[in-house]
């Protein structure tokens, strides 16, 4: 009886595989289903619930949420103190992306054109080691650097500096009433985390300039820095935007480094989480979150357009 099951059971599994074999379709459906499913269900349903709260209301009296159909939610975000955070954090999301690429296009060109093997191996160790560690705790380790009486302060201190860095602290572009409260401190932090998500694209897009193009140039007179402008950044910005994509979406739904840090101005991140923990305003918050996504749409459109997702 056992060997009669056996045979059944492989003879199934063979009709099985035959079908696969002559229906290649049915076979990728097979496959992909699963994680069709899980995309539909879990993670557009969640999007779509978002959807349906941003088109309702907070009712001002009792509190409650108005499920009936109205755009005032939107309207909302066209008030002046709601589009001061929008554009807040559009202004912190570029600064770091460009940060980030001032710093990370020196490395890469060096780890991709100039580090033997050895070190290349090293240089990706350095690059890839923070990230092994928590987010919290490399954004903790910043906080006690930045401190009043961290090592920054300390170390500027000791060779009469420290005036210029409270003179710094209070210009108005900076804000603040501390270094660890000020947006300079957001963003020496946010291009701290971020460095390595536009080091690793960079690099790779600058692996794949030919050397060839560089001797041509070079042969034909050009200058260093023409070569560089015409030659090595053209092919180098795929890895840039690509780059890019990783540092501006991180930063722009952020909601952890301004509540860590005690900044006193609202960002995405923060005004999401105070609308629905404090407030408890879940359509406003619902809104919000849908502004950061069509921005991050528009963004990830003229980043396609300019060939990024090659260097992903």
């Amino acid at each position: 009886m056992a060997v009669i099951e056996t045979e059944r059971r492989s003879g199934a599994m063979s009709r099985i595989s035959g079908v696969l074999y002559r229906h290649p379709w049915t076979k990728l459906l097979v496959l992909l289903l699963p994680a069709v499913l899980w995309l539909l269900v879990l993670y557009l349903g969640s999007i779509g619930g978002l959807l349906v709260y941003s088109f309702w209301r907070i009712e001002e009296f009792t509190g409650l949420i108005d499920r009936t159909f109205t755009l005032s939610t939107y309207g909302d975000l066209l008030e002046p103190a709601n589009r001061e955070i929008v554009l807040r954090t559009l202004a912190m999301a570029t600064a770091v992306t460009i940060a980030c690429s001032v710093l990370a296009f020196p490395l890469a060109y060096y780890m991709a054109r100039y580090a033997g093997r050895r070190a290349r191996f090293v240089l990706y160790l350095t690059v890839l080691m923070p990230l092994w560690s928590s987010y919290l705790v490399r954004a903790l380790a910043w906080r006690q650097i930045l401190t009043r009486e961290g090592v920054l302060y300390w170390a500027l201190g000791k060779i009469g500096l420290d005036g210029v860095l409270d003179a710094l602290i209070a210009a108005p572009l900076v804000g603040g009433s501390s270094l660890i409260a000020s947006k300079i401190s957001l963003l020496i932090v946010y291009t701290y985390l971020w460095l390595p998500f536009m080091i690793l694209p960079v690099e790779a897009a600058l692996e794949r300039v030919p050397g060839s193009y560089l001797e041509a140039s070079s042969d034909l007179g050009a200058r260093p820095w023409l070569t560089f402008r015409r030659i090595v950044l053209p092919l180098a910005k795929p890895g840039l935007l690509a780059g890019s994509i990783f540092t501006f979406s991180l930063t722009l739904g952020d909601f952890i480094l301004p509540t860590m840090f005690g900044n006193s101005e609202y960002y995405l991140g923060t005004q999401v989480l105070t609308q629905i923990g404090t407030v408890g305003n879940t359509p406003l918050a619902a809104a919000f979150t849908f502004v950061a996504m069509a921005i991050m749409i528009v963004y990830l459109m003229v980043a396609r357009r300019a060939g990024a997702f090659e260097s992903l």
